[in-house]
């Protein structure tokens, strides 16, 4: 199997547009469930220990979250990059941009 074969395969379907809810689960969930446990801390020990468990918690789950986050936005950033650099090839072998329309002289 060759490495594009191997990558497409790990890859899901760029038109897919649904994410499964096991995918789900691990981007947003964990990161919601730690905020809400940091919130049930604070409202069971409002004293002591449970601003420091609530601060953890929720701390903890904020960051989860934009990990996730950041790591999307670089991810956008890659497939950007590959369809730069298919329009590049376009251009190279027939002179013209991709979504450009064909110069007046041409049909």
């Amino acid at each position: 199997m060759s490495e594009s074969e191997s990558k497409a395969a790990k890859e899901p379907k760029a038109g897919s547009g649904r994410m499964s809810p096991a995918l789900w689960i691990v981007r947003y969930g964990i990161g919601m469930m730690m905020v809400v446990a940091g919130i049930v801390v604070l409202i069971l020990n409002p004293a002591g220990v449970g601003v420091d468990g609530f601060g953890m918690s929720v701390g903890g789950g904020l960051s989860v979250i934009l990990l996730n986050a950041l790591f999307r936005f670089g991810v956008s950033g890659d497939r950007e990059r590959a369809l730069h650099e298919e329009a590049w090839r376009h251009f190279e072998q027939y002179g013209e941009w991709p979504d450009e329309p064909p110069p007046r002289g041409r049909a």
